[in-house]
């Protein structure tokens, strides 16, 4: 069986998917790539990405840049920034479309509430829509309706009753409560 590194060559390959803050800072990142080896260099690649797109305006559609030899696709949604990263050799059009699907499937999680504080208090549904969207550097999908409703499928249900719900679940739910009182 033929390793990884042999398809990278003929599948398109995601080197890294941001999102990022206002002010540049990390809300959630997943890296598939070496080429960041350390915390210091993938927060310096953050710092860099951020200062050289927060002059365009890419609220209305995708804008694309080349940037340390590789192709970043990126839009910003209220206070949030959205980055998807592939090698200088990868075709736009597919690191465009799973930008559009993260997202459209961020957006959909969040109900419409596109912005750091919400993005923060559901962190863990955005984790598992990066998990659902690439593996590894590999494009599993980009459909926002598929990525929301399989993040969904693996969330919580907080409108059940404490007592149908598992210790963890129960747990979680009570979590979310306290957080939202405090953040009132």
């Amino acid at each position: 069986m033929a390793s990884f590194s042999a398809y990278q060559g003929s599948c398109p390959y995601i080197k890294s998917i941001l999102l990022l803050d206002s002010e540049g800072k990390r809300v959630a990142v997943k890296y598939y790539s070496d080429d960041w080896p350390t915390l210091n260099a993938k927060l310096a690649f953050e710092k860099s990405v951020f200062t050289k797109t927060q002059k365009t305006n890419a609220r209305t559609e995708a804008e694309i840049t080349m940037f340390e030899n590789n192709i970043i696709v990126y839009k910003f949604i209220q206070d949030l920034h959205f980055f998807v990263t592939g090698g200088d050799d990868e075709n736009e059009l597919i690191l465009a479309t799973v930008l559009q699907g993260f997202y459209d499937a961020v957006a959909l999680l969040l109900r419409g509430n596109v912005d750091k504080r919400e993005a923060l208090e559901n962190l863990d549904l955005i984790l598992l829509c990066l998990d659902e969207i690439v593996d590894g550097g590999m494009i599993l999908e980009t459909d926002a309706n598929v990525i929301a409703g399989k993040v969904a499928s693996h969330s919580v249900d907080s409108s059940a009753p404490l007592s149908e719900q598992t210790i963890s679940q129960a747990l979680a739910t009570a979590r979310e409560h306290l957080t939202r009182s405090l953040l009132k």
